[in-house]
């Protein structure tokens, strides 16, 4: 697959203002948009012809830097569709989808993908699409007509797309238009059909060599980006913004880098950050942090952009953002998909755990809690409760090592003090002892030393409560610490 991309001033964010829009080099104009082109400017045309033939048309200059920097960004999240991602002169990117037709449903369905992850970022390109790195750039360059597919996966279904195209698009034959049109040569099969020696003497080598590396008889070497081993993106905004959309927008090309890399790397993320920069300078801002942690590791855009929104939603701004920084901090190895032949209703344990997240993100880490066990024997501290996300990361005592006996559901705040009669403990009514005792001495360590012996009572009524007897000197005293169903 080919990518040719224009210049990166030409295609504006979708926040941004639209319209008529042109990049100049050299005071020519060298890339415009449809809008511009519908009102009659054409490459080649100075400023001064421009504004008088459109004084409407925004001109931009061109940036190389900012193309550059482009040009990583979407590398970098192309990389989760292949592997194999390579720079082919300016402003094109060639991918070996080879291996990654099938994963993504074919030809069709990973075109669609590839331009959706371009217009999310802010850009637009041309695809093509065939065996050879060459001819799939000569397909996506090639005009409307008489191309009628520019995409071809059989290489001997290649060589007669290619014959109908234009010799102009290779560059080693453009230095010889005028000869070849001279000699009635106008396509690339009849530029192919000419006497091979005789075109190298009359032309160049590099002109065969593109031929053949086009048609698939010479072999193409690519130097394939290799994605770096720590992940930080960065993004400046083109204008100070309090709105949580145009925040989003850049924030979600920060994500694609991010899937981009993960997929690359193997990885799956488990805590994002999000630094939003404010004002520099003299009247500098502290930067507002946005740290996203999530109860199971994930890669998905969809899923990670959705926690964004939602915590970007509840966020307030002490000032207008100017630029923005994503950070994976906490990472785990990308686990491989499993699915089962006889799914659980209701879900997977993958669904619950995006569903806790959204929860998290919608109300507040304060707000959705899980309980996490804690190794000590006294009920009111081996279990607290946690931030639903970070509860799993907490090392407590895990759940096949917790006593082996019967405990409520239902734990009182505050043990109760109980009236003893008869040498037994009342609670409404005297209390019948149903259990052997359940010893409990441990807290020597912390201060708050608990030698106690834990029985289920059952009153006249039947119902079971969990009651304690307190052993401090010869004094004996009972309490209602639980409830049971």
């Amino acid at each position: 697959m080919h990518l040719p991309l224009l210049p990166l001033e030409v295609f504006q964010p979708q926040w941004c203002e639209s319209g008529p829009r042109a990049v100049l080099e050299q005071e020519r104009v060298m890339a415009l948009n449809r809008e511009a082109a519908a009102l009659g400017v054409r490459a080649g045309l100075r400023r001064g012809g421009v504004l008088a033939l459109a004084p409407e048309v925004v001109l931009h200059e061109r940036d190389a830097a900012r193309e550059q920097q482009a040009l990583h960004a979407i590398v970098t999240s192309l990389l989760q569709y292949t592997p194999e991602v390579a720079f082919d002169g300016d402003a094109q990117l060639v991918l070996d989808v080879t291996a990654s037709l099938r994963a993504f449903g074919g030809r069709l369905a990973l075109c669609r993908r590839v331009g959706s992850t371009l217009r999310a970022l802010g850009y637009s390109a041309r695809l093509g699409m065939a065996p050879t790195a060459l001819g799939a750039r000569l397909l996506a360059c090639a005009p409307r007509q008489p191309l009628r597919r520019r995409r071809v996966l059989r290489l001997e279904r290649l060589a007669a797309v290619l014959d109908v195209l234009p010799f102009g698009l290779l560059a080693a034959a453009r230095a010889h238009a005028d000869w070849l049109e001279g000699i009635g040569c106008s396509t690339l099969g009849e530029l192919r059909r000419l006497p091979r020696a005789g075109l190298q003497r009359r032309s160049s080598k590099l002109l065969l060599e593109e031929l053949d590396r086009a048609y698939g008889q010479a072999p193409e070497l690519h130097e394939w980006v290799v994605a770096p081993p720590v992940f930080a993106a960065h993004a400046e905004l083109p204008y100070r913004t309090e709105h949580a959309d145009a925040i989003l927008f850049s924030a979600n090309g920060l994500l694609l880098q991010m899937v981009g890399w993960l997929v690359a790397q193997q990885l799956a993320v488990t805590c994002v950050q999000l630094t939003m920069e404010h004002e520099r300078g003299r009247t500098a801002v502290p930067p507002t942090l946005l740290e996203i942690a999530l109860a199971e590791p994930a890669w998905q855009e969809a899923h990670l952009l959705r926690l964004l929104k939602e915590r970007l939603g509840r966020l307030e701004l002490v000032a207008p953002v100017i630029g923005l920084r994503l950070q994976a901090l906490q990472l785990q190895p990308l686990a491989p998909p499993t699915a089962s032949l006889f799914p659980e209703p209701g879900g997977t344990p993958a669904d619950y755990h995006r569903l806790l997240e959204l929860l998290v993100a919608r109300l507040g880490e304060d707000a959705v809690l899980a309980p996490a066990p804690v190794a000590d024997h006294r009920p009111e501290v081996c279990n607290r409760w946690l931030p639903a996300t970070r509860a799993s990361d907490k090392r407590g005592r895990p759940a096949d090592a917790l006593p082996r006996t019967e405990r409520p559901f239902w734990l009182l705040d505050k043990p109760l003090p109980l009236l003893v009669r008869e040498h037994r403990p009342f609670y409404g009514s005297p209390l019948r002892l149903a259990s052997a005792p359940e010893r409990i001495e441990s807290g020597w360590w912390d201060g708050n030393f608990a030698a106690r012996d834990y029985f289920i009572a059952i009153g006249a009524e039947s119902a079971c409560y969990w009651v304690y007897r307190e052993r401090a000197g010869d004094e004996v005293r009972w309490f209602l610490h639980g409830l049971f169903a």
